[in-house]
């Protein structure tokens, strides 16, 4: 006899029955799931302890970086004459800047076409970069430079030819501009300098003639063969400047090879009886903000820190990490390396002497005025945050931030406390996993195993309810024919 629903053979409720038991066997798969999401959640803490104790660790090894220490910034009493900006390698210093001329690129122009869409003839047009000598008689092509030939067709107008010229890479740039007597052909040099100049030769294909004024003959540039058809408006010039005294040329406006780390831009000419100044001075801002930098980490990795592991009494709740171990080592760890001291400098022993005041809570309370005043003993400052001894040479003395660096460096490497945190956080992350999936088993088991005990159950049930049913019709029967 078959029992299409659980329970109606026998007149139980043997599906809540079932259900009911499955749930106990379940409850420790929940429990399991509860510790996970803890496990997740204090795993994902120390994720971002990790990222804060980063922060950290790369705000300290600035301060120990003798770079930071040797930062300028430079300025210009005129910077629309002369300005300014400092790399590394800059030194400080003061430097009177005078410009006799700006550096200029060589621009010619054709004689007036009636438009843009005029046929120019056709032939080869040759351009070489290079340098004329001062009555243009005689030109020298630039070490590595190649002549690049262009060919012009018939019927090429004098827009397709300065769109050639423009797409050959010829080192010069080729524009057309209108004017009350038509369209010109203008090519100037890409580049400024006077080995940058350039010579056109034209081959011209039309009336075999490359020196006259028809055909594409038009379009040649060369003095030195008696062919210089095209008109010269701008000779190409170095810049010509001097810097306290001492005379500098250069083919660029921008002067970067000339003093150490600074970059000078060159705007317009300046008289030598009123030169432009130019001041290289170390850099407190940014030294500050360095300084400044390093307590936002320290104060953002201790707040966190403080918040994963405080109590709240109110409500009876712990952060993630409340009464972690290794949390709780941390916050103690840092409140000992900032009020800690070193012997790196006689001036600056503490961070409080420099402005980085700890308080009550863990933090540090920052002066801006004690950080000016520390800026302005640099040799101290500097040791006092670094390695550097008191012969001003790396020695073993660790100052204030390699401190904290170091500690950073141990925390955070492979084999360091948060990587051993972590990783024993995602084994047991992984062994619940897995205790979870053998309970499911388990449980699946179980299920149908007390499924097929009711069915089992209910068929029989069912069977005894028959036989019960036919008895008690055999014995009704039995009793009207009495």
């Amino acid at each position: 006899m078959s029992i299409s629903s659980l329970g109606v053979g026998s007149n139980l409720d043997a599906e809540s029955i079932v259900t009911q038991l499955v749930a106990l066997q379940r409850q420790p798969i929940d429990q399991l799931k509860t510790e996970k999401t803890t496990l997740d959640t204090k795993l994902s803490s120390f994720g971002k302890v990790q990222s804060y104790m980063s922060a950290l660790r790369d705000a300290a090894r600035r301060l120990t970086d003798l770079s930071t220490w040797k930062a300028v910034s430079a300025t210009s009493v005129d910077p629309s004459a002369v300005s300014v900006s400092a790399g590394d390698g800059a030194t400080t210093g003061s430097y009177n800047i005078a410009v006799d001329h700006l550096a200029a690129a060589q621009s010619v122009g054709s004689a007036a076409f009636a438009s843009s869409s005029a046929t120019v003839g056709t032939g080869v047009m040759t351009i070489s970069i290079g340098s004329w000598n001062a009555d243009q008689s005689a030109f020298t092509p630039k070490t590595g430079s190649s002549a690049v030939a262009i060919t012009i067709e018939d019927g090429d107008t004098l827009a397709q030819v300065r769109d050639k010229i423009n797409g050959a890479d010829a080192g010069v740039v080729a524009s057309i501009v209108n004017d009350a007597s038509g369209a010109r052909l203008s090519i100037r040099s890409k580049d400024t300098g006077i080995e940058n100049a350039f010579q056109i030769v034209v081959n011209d294909g039309g009336d075999g003639v490359d020196n006259d004024a028809s055909g594409l003959s038009r379009l040649a540039y060369d003095p030195a063969a008696s062919a210089g058809v095209m008109s010269r408006y701008q000779e190409a010039k170095n810049a010509v400047a001097t810097i306290n005294g001492l005379s500098v040329e250069s083919a660029s406006n921008t002067l970067s090879n000339v003093l150490d780390g600074l970059t000078l831009t060159l705007n317009k000419p300046v008289a030598a009886a009123s030169p432009v100044q130019v001041n290289v001075a170390s850099d407190k801002d940014a030294m500050s903000k360095a300084i400044t930098d390093f307590a936002t980490a320290y104060n953002d990795a201790m707040k966190y820190l403080r918040d994963q592991t405080k109590y709240n009494p109110d409500d009876k709740t712990g952060g993630p990490l409340q009464g972690d171990r290794t949390a709780i080592d941390m916050m103690s760890q840092l409140r000992a390396l900032a009020g800690g001291s070193t012997s790196a400098s006689s001036v600056f022993t503490r961070l409080t002497d420099i402005g980085l005041e700890p308080q009550k809570d863990g933090t540090l309370k920052v002066s801006s005025s004690k950080i000016s005043s520390a800026l302005a003993n640099l040799p101290e400052l500097k040791k006092a945050f670094s390695t550097i001894n008191a012969a001003g040479t790396a020695g073993a003395t660790n100052g204030l931030a390699q401190q904290f660096r170091m500690y950073g460096d141990g925390l955070l490497a492979d084999d360091g406390s948060l990587d051993t945190r972590t990783d024993g956080l995602n084994t047991r992350i992984k062994q619940n996993g897995d205790r979870q999936q053998q309970l499911e088993d388990r449980v699946s088991s179980y299920e149908k195993r007390i499924r097929a005990q009711y069915q089992a159950l209910d068929t029989q049930m069912a069977s005894l309810n028959s036989l019960s049913s036919y008895v008690a019709q055999q014995m009704a029967m039995l009793s009207k024919s009495k």
